[in-house]
């Protein structure tokens, strides 16, 4: 059986491998609804809440209001250099490669079974008309494919 939970947070973000507008830094009201699948142990499978009681704090302590950036952008190491200086302390989720919707879905299909759901898909809606749906089979290819890339130095999601 399949349970749909909808969660959203802001962030920024920039795509710096792009040579277009997504090259600058601007942010996104993302949208993620979540394909949970559960198993029916009696009258009820699952409380709606018990999904909410983990999800929305773990999406607000790592996700909302903070920044979405690629180790690899040169854009981090001066964010790094200002913490450094000014004492600040900006919220940036790190990733191994580009900031892209794509790599996003990756990571959070990755976090959200580690937490220990199983999920089936989800979706990120990122503007009001795109949307990427992104399944178990997708997230078992992309590992496959990291793995593959991987080698002392490379960069994977």
């Amino acid at each position: 059986m399949i349970i749909q939970k909808e969660y959203k947070f802001y962030a920024a973000h920039r795509n710096e491998t792009l040579k277009d507008k997504c090259s600058n830094l601007h942010g996104h009201r993302y949208g993620v609804r979540c394909f949970f699948e559960v198993e029916r142990d009696g009258e009820i499978s699952t409380l709606f809440g018990e999904f909410d009681s983990r999800m929305e704090p773990w999406i607000k302590e790592y996700y909302d209001h903070g920044m979405l950036i690629n180790v690899n952008d040169p854009l981090y190491e001066s964010l790094q250099e200002h913490c450094r200086r000014t004492g600040e302390q900006l919220k940036m989720k790190l990733f191994n490669g580009p900031t892209s919707v794509e790599n996003l879905a990756w990571m959070l299909f990755t976090e959200v079974t580690d937490m220990g759901f199983r999920l089936a898909q989800l979706e990120i809606r990122e503007t009001d008309t795109s949307v990427i749906s992104y399944t178990r089979e997708d997230w078992i290819r992309d590992n496959r494919l990291f793995a593959s890339l991987r080698s002392p130095g490379a960069a994977t999601p």
